[in-house]
This record gives structure tokens, sequence and C-alpha cells, in this order.
């Protein structure tokens, strides 16, 4: 009997969402084969099966959110199974007698079950998903408070449901009392109260009266991608530099191969990989602008892995391009139309929206000149690439017709300095304008 697991998606996703089985109780499955599908930040991709055989069972239904590594369905390899479900019987017998402890402790114990929690509030709570952040926040709680019982000691969504059955508000209630004064009472909820308005996570707005209005329901990876977005503009101090770059040596160079590159190797040759190539370069001059924030730590990559938003039908996908400065422009092209493709088709694996150090979104592709693109948790800093058009600048004091493109550089300012980021963006800059390496 061979246990099927949740897997982890993503270096921050301690759960995921099962949405739908492809495979029923009964059905034949073989190895790889696309077994169910599973949601999680900014992911919604098919999970192969880990094994030939039958499906004997599901644990976990479709709609479902749990942990990373729960197992959610076993599959019938033919080999002997009945060791496989006698231990799986003992974990589902043992908490039987847990919830008995907390329905008998009288209301006034539940203060004192977080007392060993300052040791926690020391440390570093680690990454928090989204809904936990989200539930925290609406319930007023104090996550340092809270003892994980996920991956690394990670804070999952039943600890905080645990949590508040025991009463949890009530101590966090407690010392507000004595710390407010009289006059604060009434300004906490007046600031509070737009802000969660804001973030369109309690009151919703009604139609008007007689209006016509059809209510549809966010998908999964829709309401991920809200959660993650909002997690991302409360975590980072966001701060975007846009920096017009002369792309006409590249548009050269690209016109001059794009047909030889579509024959030879049957994928179109578009702007992106050679954006993603000075990129590369400059992250390596860049070293912090490739790191990433750990409480009080900067944690330097020494690898460098470029994701590439793809956008699908419902969202989008962070596929990662893994040492991407290893990887020459046609090398980087195969890659990003590789990704590209099985992100669509659902056939991305796990460990390809993992690992990531940088982003590069082309919104340019779709006709926009440049935006402010949300960086990518947990990494400091994202690329947007604009249209790339043709323009009439001024070249010493002479009028010319050149293809222009704009680069918009997202930054966590806590981190990185508006200097340090345009000189970043000076070196893509300076990589684009003077191209010279060859592409075949």
């Amino acid at each position: 009997m061979t246990d099927v697991l949740m897997p982890q998606m993503g270096e921050s996703i301690v759960e995921g969402t099962l949405t739908r089985w492809l495979k029923q109780p009964g059905d034949t499955v073989a190895r790889d084969e696309p077994l169910f599908e599973i949601s999680t930040d900014k992911v919604d991709t098919e999970i192969p099966s880990p094994a030939a055989g039958v499906l004997k069972e599901v644990l976990v239904e479709a709609g479902a959110t749990v942990q990373i590594n729960t197992v959610v369905g076993r599959i019938d390899d033919g080999a002997s199974g009945g060791g496989a479900s006698a231990p799986a019987e003992a974990p589902k017998a043992a908490p039987a007698p847990a919830p008995a402890a907390p329905v008998a402790a009288p209301a006034e114990a539940a203060p004192k079950a977080p007392e060993p929690a300052p040791a926690v509030a020391s440390e570093d709570i680690g990454p928090i998903s989204p809904l936990v952040r989200r539930m925290a926040r609406e319930n007023n709680l104090d996550l340092s408070l809270i003892t994980g019982t996920g991956a690394g000691g990670r804070i999952t969504k039943a600890d905080v449901e645990s949590y508040l059955a025991r009463g949890a508000q009530a101590p966090t209630a407690a010392p507000a009392a004595p710390s407010a004064p009289a006059p604060a009472a009434p300004v906490a909820p007046a600031y509070i109260a737009p802000v969660v308005a804001s973030a369109g996570e309690v009151a919703p707005v009604a139609p008007a009266e007689g209006a016509k209005v059809r209510v549809e329901a966010m998908s999964t990876m829709r309401q991920k991608i809200a959660e993650h977005m909002v997690l991302s503009k409360h975590t980072s101090a966001h701060v975007t530099t846009v920096h017009r770059v002369d792309m006409t040596k590249v548009a050269k160079m690209r016109n001059s191969r794009k047909n030889a590159v579509k024959e030879r190797y049957g994928f179109s040759l578009t702007f992106l990989p050679f954006i993603t190539r000075a990129t590369a370069e400059a992250l390596r001059a860049f070293p912090i602008v490739n790191a990433s924030i750990q409480g009080a730590n900067v944690l330097y990559h020494s690898e460098v892995n470029i994701g590439i938003a793809v956008a699908l039908e419902n969202g989008l996908i962070v596929p990662v391009i893994k040492n991407a400065d290893e990887k020459n422009v046609l090398g980087l092209q195969r890659s990003i139309a590789d990704l590209a493709n099985r992100a669509r088709s659902k056939q991305l694996k796990p460990d390809e929206v993992q690992g990531g150090t940088f982003s590069i979104t082309n919104f340019g592709s779709y006709g926009s000149l440049f935006a402010t693109p949300v960086i990518n948790q947990p990494q400091v800093a994202i690329l947007g690439v604009g249209a790339v058009e043709k323009q009439v600048v001024v070249i010493d004091d002479a009028i010319a017709i050149r293809d222009m493109a704009y680069l918009a550089l997202t930054f966590d300012h806590r981190l990185i300095d508006g200097a340090l980021a345009d000189q970043f963006c000076q070196r893509v800059k300076s990589v684009l304008e003077n191209w010279s390496e060859e592409v075949l």
C-alpha cells in the first residue's frame, strides 16, 4: 500500500487545498498519471500518482485544506497492505482522548496554556501562511502565543482554531484593558474599521436596489493570489523605480535570428530571454537584490533562480528557472517556453514552482508600457518588463527612431535603498543597450 501525500509547492507553503480528485476509489492508476489537483499560493496544478495500482481510498475530500505531507489517499500497489493499514488506525484512535482534556478543563485554565509561549515569542515565528495571518488579524491574536504543530513548528490553521476553541480571546483582551487609557478606547475601533473594510475582509458592499448582478465565488487560486498579494503589501516596503532602455541592438539581433530559431528549435525567440539574461548578470553583480529577509537576518542566495510570471486563464503562476545565470539566451528561451506551456496545461512539478530568488513579470506582452508589480514573497525585488515599441528619441542632439522599453523594478525598501536599486537597473540597461552576445 502506497500513501499519497499532499506535496509542498513552495518554500513558505505549509498547507494546500485539494480542489479535485481526477480518479475515484477503485480506479486503476499508472505511475506519474495525474491523480488529483491542488491549489496553494499562485499554484493550481495536477499531482501525479506516486505508484501504479488501484486507488484504494480517499482520505481527504475535494475542497479540504490540509498540511503538507498529510496522507490524502492510498494506492494498492499489490504489496501487502496489512502492515500499512494497521499503523494508520493507531493515529486515528490516539486523538480520541485529546478532546476530552480541553472539555474537562475549566475555562480559567485557558489563559494558563499560553504561559510557556514567551519562549516562542522571543524566537522567529517563521513562515506563516496567508490564511493563518488573516485568521490572526480577524481574531486579534498574537501568533507568538500559539505553539505550531506543523512542519518545523509552523503554525497551521488547525493550531489557530484549537487556540480559539480554548478561549484564546480572553488573554488577548486582558492585556489591552490595563494599558488602554480612557481616550484610547474610541480611537482603536475608528482606526481599525476602515482598514478591514478596505481589505474587503468583513463588510461586503450590497448591490443597489434593483441592480442586476451575478454573484460568483472566487476560485481557490484567486483567493490564494489575493491573500498572497495582501500579505506582500503588508510585509515589504514597496518602492518602484522605472528606467527606459534602448532595445535597438537586441531587436536587430532578434529579428535576424528568430526565423532560424523557429525552424531549428521549434519555438519563437522573444525579448524576454534577453532581459532575463541581462537580469541574471546584474543579480550576480548586486547579490543583495538576489536575497531575502528572515526576521532580522539577510539570506544571500548562492544560486540565481529566476521566476517567470505566467498568466493563466483564471490567475497566474510563477515557475522558476533554476541557475538562470548559467544559461544562454537560447537556453533561457527554451526554459521559458517549456515552463509556460506546462503551466497552462497543469503539468508543472512541485519543485518547479519553488526556490525562486528573484522574479520577472512581462506585462508588456499585453501592450502595457510599465506598471508597479508586487513583490513575490519572500523575495525582495521583482522586475516588470514593458512593451518594446518604436519611439522618437534624441541621440547626440539628433532625432532618431529607436526600439524602446520601460523596465520597472519594485524593491523592498527595508533592505534595498533607491541608489542601489537604480544601479542594478543601470547594469541591466547597460547589458541590453550594448548587446554583443551571439544567439546561435
